[in-house]
């Protein structure tokens, strides 16, 4: 991603970086360790946006280090992911800065409609980071979804990403492929009324797609999967010094 940066000959202040902190970099020290080396392999001297990936292990001290980099000017803006609603706002009020942006799961199966006004009243960002769910409960074959998609004549992801908009949910949707991601910036010119807006908010699941941070077999998942990282990571490292 560095060289990419580096040789595309776009200036700095045209490109937004976003990088996130992973549980076993979280701590103080650790955190402020793992920013720097992003920094440092994306061959840049300051980051947009960081987030905190996940609201488990020692985030309070990650958090600390993610607010002494923003005072230096190191980082730009400074959030947290998958923070449900009660762990935000406790984050919002027991940090001396507040996180600037939320990263969570949203789409139209799960539309997270009272963590939004949270998020409003605590002048936090909501982003989502599946902003089509990722097609999860047959997604763009959703009835409600491909009418008002046809009435517009546009494609049930334009539809979805056009009612992120309208709810001031900042988006990063992902695609592979060119054409689907040339249509994604086709979004600016249609509106959907009020009607579609509340069709849409009819097919609100109230669940996630994926999983639950309040599930405890998710986090001791969470947990296996950190501590089998860091094995992996450690017997990389003694075939290197062996």
């Amino acid at each position: 991603m560095g060289n990419a940066i580096a040789k595309s000959g776009i200036p700095r202040d045209e490109i937004f970086l976003t990088t996130k902190v992973w549980i076993e970099h979280y701590g103080y020290e650790r955190a402020k360790a793992s920013v720097l080396e992003s920094m440092r392999k994306l061959q840049v001297d300051y980051l947009d946006l960081c987030l905190l990936h996940q609201p488990f292990s020692d985030a309070y001290g990650a958090y600390r280090a993610l607010e002494e980099l923003y005072d230096e000017g190191k980082i730009r803006a400074i959030g947290i992911s998958n923070f449900y609603t009660d762990r935000m706002v406790d984050f919002a009020s027991f940090n001396r800065i507040k996180p600037m942006v939320n990263q969570v799961e949203i789409h139209p199966h799960n539309q997270q409609t009272e963590a939004k006004a949270w998020h409003d009243k605590y002048g936090i960002q909501m982003e989502a980071w599946a902003p089509f769910g990722e097609g999860r409960g047959d997604m763009f074959h959703t009835p409600e979804l491909k009418v008002i998609a046809e009435k517009y004549g546009k494609s049930v992801a334009q539809v979805i990403l056009r009612w992120h908009l309208q709810r001031g949910i900042v988006i990063i949707p992902k695609s592979t492929h060119l054409e689907r991601m040339e249509e994604n910036f086709h979004v600016f010119d249609f509106s959907l009324s009020e009607d579609d807006m509340a069709v849409i908010a009819t097919i609100d699941k109230k669940q996630s797609s994926f999983f639950s941070h309040n599930d405890p077999n998710m986090v001791e998942w969470f947990v296996k999967m950190v501590d089998e990282r860091k094995q992996q990571h450690d017997c990389t490292k003694d075939k290197k010094n062996w």
